[in-house]
């Protein structure tokens, strides 16, 4: 199911293992990619195939799902992320500040300048997805790529006080959300 990928992140399947002190990494990464590749069954790549999506355009998704999610909203966040790019009235800015932290190099207290930094993972200053995934999902974000709740969100901001996000249909409910939470 992997086909030719180039980078292995988002295909090294996060999960529980058992590694040993003389284990060659190469093996080690290689049970990564089984278990991957054993999520992906015929089930899954036919979703893959339905969706009309790459499997890497999907793994990206994924892994902007797994970088954002509180892990109660992943199916939310996913369809604010298919909302803004099949959305043809505006731009398809994703405007996911875990790709700018990714384009950083894990840099997390983000400033305006930040958020403008000229780089290809940036969603605020490219359109659409990233070139590739920023993380490695997990199953539940994957499917979550795959089958995204139904809804008119474009817009989440987290919430400091809960650790939730506040989702938004409107830019003006968006900002209000972000006044509130961060005057």
């Amino acid at each position: 199911n992997l086909g030719n990928i180039t980078r292995l992140e988002g295909y090294l399947a996060p999960d529980t293992y058992e590694f040993f002190e003389d284990e060659a990494p190469e093996k080690a990464i290689s049970r990564l990619l089984r278990n991957f590749d054993f999520w992906m069954n015929d089930d899954m790549m036919a979703a893959v195939e339905k969706s009309g999506r790459s499997l890497k355009e999907i793994v990206t998704i994924a892994s902007l799902i797994e970088k954002e999610t509180d892990g109660t909203d992943r199916e939310k966040i996913s369809s604010v992320i298919y909302n803004r790019l099949s959305d043809t009235s505006q731009p398809p800015y994703l405007n996911i500040d875990a790709t700018v932290v990714y384009a950083l190099g894990g840099k997390t207290d983000l400033t305006k300048e930040d958020l403008q930094v000229d780089h290809p993972y940036n969603t605020y200053v490219y359109k659409g997805l990233t070139p590739g995934p920023i993380s490695n999902p997990g199953l539940d974000s994957i499917r979550a790529a795959l089958d995204p709740e139904t809804s008119n969100y474009y817009y989440y901001v987290l919430n400091p006080s809960t650790g939730m996000h506040q989702f938004s249909t409107t830019i003006t409910e968006h900002n209000a959300w972000i006044n509130e939470f961060y005057g």
